[in-house]
């Protein structure tokens, strides 16, 4: 097992469960009401969980599922960090939405290489 393996369950694994307690945890309700985006609850767990698929399916059996999951996520935590950094969350509150976005971006280069490199 790879650290692109283990990088890609954590995250896949990660966006599984947010995905799922966007849906149904009212403590999520309320931190979308407090972004001031409730209307984009629903769309984004779906988009979390298919994602979080994506990336678990796509790492173990086709790395072009995974680029276009780890690619999604990191532009769904990119726009996550822009609505923390508007409503003036602190670092260590917006620090999660930055740091998938990292690693999303760095799964989705590497899966990209992988693609790339092997179809030359």
């Amino acid at each position: 097992m790879t650290l692109i393996d283990v990088l890609s369950a954590f995250s896949g694994g990660c966006f599984l469960f947010y995905g799922v307690s966007c849906l149904y945890s009212t403590h999520m309700t309320n931190e979308f009401k407090r972004f001031g985006i409730p209307q984009y609850l629903k769309l984004t767990g779906t988009l979390q969980i298919l994602g979080g698929l994506a990336l678990l399916i796509g790492f173990w059996k086709f790395p072009p599922l995974a680029l276009i999951g780890a690619t999604g996520l990191a532009l769904l935590m990119l726009l996550g960090s822009i609505v923390r950094i508007k409503i003036k969350d602190s670092f260590l509150q917006s620090s999660p939405a930055f740091v998938f976005a990292i690693l999303n971006s760095y799964l989705a280069y590497t899966f990209f290489k992988v693609i790339w490199f092997t179809s030359l």
